[in-house]
């Protein structure tokens, strides 16, 4: 019997298969200590990478451009504003720290360069302000018969329509109707108020004359950005988020280059139509109600403040005096616009931290939409009637009229004329008793 037979013997099997047990046993406790000893010896894995402080195609901010505005704030007029108009909440505490000299705004950059020093005034002088625009009050006194006369006025016709309105999500089929597109409905209202302006004395610029997007880019050219968002945990397909960047950021900056550095007005007029949620797209919703209210910028949520870009736009802003100017011209306007309408204003939710209401003017409200941030002179978007209302609806759907017609038992003006009318009229009103 060879000693291989010998192993196999059933007494020798069982003491065997004992000590292999204990040797596996022995070799994992072994192979877990080894673990403990190098997970102990080895440094701890890296943190994960903080977000990006700028979102998509964002331009990190020049902070050295705040640098005219030094000695042109108090602290008193700076805490003012930044706290009732331009802020919803208490997050700016983190990222701004003022003291009776100056302000120290965190840039978002890495050490030493990790924050910006704005001077206070502590003198009464105060200085001319760094900026294009000029205020209703700096303005000479105007002609007989030309109340906008010396005024640079922009009109943005908001969103693109046409055949974007689609991807847009403002196309509002009911039927066999034609669609109603909120980005024509808009352009519609912006040719009939230009030549009523400038009749005024006005120099008008279009910033869209047509329904073909100003941004060279297209969705497709965005699909790189939106797959790094998704990869991020953004939520959505590539192909909608790619749309989005290209009808909400790339379109919206395209046009704040050519407001800010070729028009340079002293105002623009963002054009919108409003509109209830009217669910399926094949299968609209047709609500009852109508309102109008008016935006001005402001009203920074926590959220926004904390991220670079947009501090920076929130501080620009302020010093720039923007927020006087906008609660000026967007009262004027919206007595007109209410009283033209017969519209009730929109209320926001309480508590929704995105907004900020105006003091007595139920009709306005401080909120930071991209145009307006960007836009670096007053904005005033305007946002009447309700696309998906019935009565608005039909009146849409009638089109551009001279004369009146019945609505509801009530003769009515084409919407589109009473929209441009009334601003006209605020308009007038405004710089015939501000200058």
């Amino acid at each position: 019997m060879g000693p291989l037979a010998a192993n196999r013997n059933p007494e020798t099997m069982r003491l065997f298969r004992r000590k292999s047990t204990l040797l596996a046993a022995i070799g994992s406790l072994l192979l877990v200590a080894g673990g403990l000893w190098w997970w102990r010896r080895s440094p701890p894995p890296p943190p994960p990478a903080p977000p990006d402080p700028l979102p998509a195609l964002a331009r990190p901010p020049d902070w050295s451009r705040l640098d005219a505005y030094q000695h042109s704030i108090t602290r008193a007029e700076f805490e003012l504003l930044l706290m009732t108009a331009f802020t919803t909440g208490e997050g700016w505490r983190e990222s701004i720290r003022i003291d009776d000299e100056a302000a120290r705004i965190q840039t978002g950059e890495p050490p030493p360069a990790d924050s910006y020093r704005l001077a206070f005034r502590t003198t009464a002088a105060q200085p001319v302000p760094s900026r294009y625009w000029r205020g209703v009050a700096e303005l000479r006194p105007a002609p007989p018969g030309k109340p906008l006369d010396q005024v640079r006025i922009a009109i943005d016709p908001g969103h693109i329509g046409g055949e974007w309105a689609v991807i847009e999500a403002r196309n509002l089929v009911v039927g066999s109707n034609p669609p109603v597109r909120e980005g024509d409905l808009t352009l519609a209202v912006a040719k009939l108020l230009k030549p009523r302006l400038e009749a005024l004395g006005a120099t008008v610029s279009m910033v869209r004359g047509t329904t073909a997007p100003l941004t060279p880019l297209r969705p497709a050219d965005l699909l790189v950005i939106a797959n790094q968002q998704i990869a991020d945990g953004a939520a959505g397909s590539p192909r909608k988020l790619a749309e989005r960047l290209f009808y909400r950021t790339a379109e919206i900056r395209a046009r704040a280059d050519l407001v800010n550095t070729v028009i340079k007005p002293d105002l623009v007029l963002c054009l919108h139509f409003n509109a209830d949620a009217w669910g399926s797209p094949t299968n609209p919703i047709l609500v009852e109600r109508s309102h109008l209210h008016l935006l001005v910028n402001g009203g920074y949520s926590d959220d926004e403040v904390r991220l670079a870009d947009q501090r920076f736009a929130l501080v620009h802003k302020l010093l720039q005096g923007t927020h006087a100017e906008e609660v000026l011209v967007a009262t004027s306007v919206a007595g007109a616009m209410a009283a033209a309408t017969g519209l009730p204003p929109f209320t926001y939710s309480p508590g929704s931290g995105v907004v900020r209401a105006i003091p007595g003017q139920p009709y306005v409200w401080a909120r930071n939409l991209l145009a307006n941030r960007l836009y670096e002179c007053p904005v005033v978007f305007l946002e009447p009637y309700v696309m998906n209302s019935r009565t608005d609806y039909a009146r849409i759907q009638a089109g551009d009229y001279q004369g009146l017609r019945d609505f509801d038992g009530q003769p009515r003006p084409s919407i589109f004329r009473e929209y441009a009318d009334a601003v006209v009229t605020g308009l007038t009103w405004h710089f015939s008793t501000r200058r």
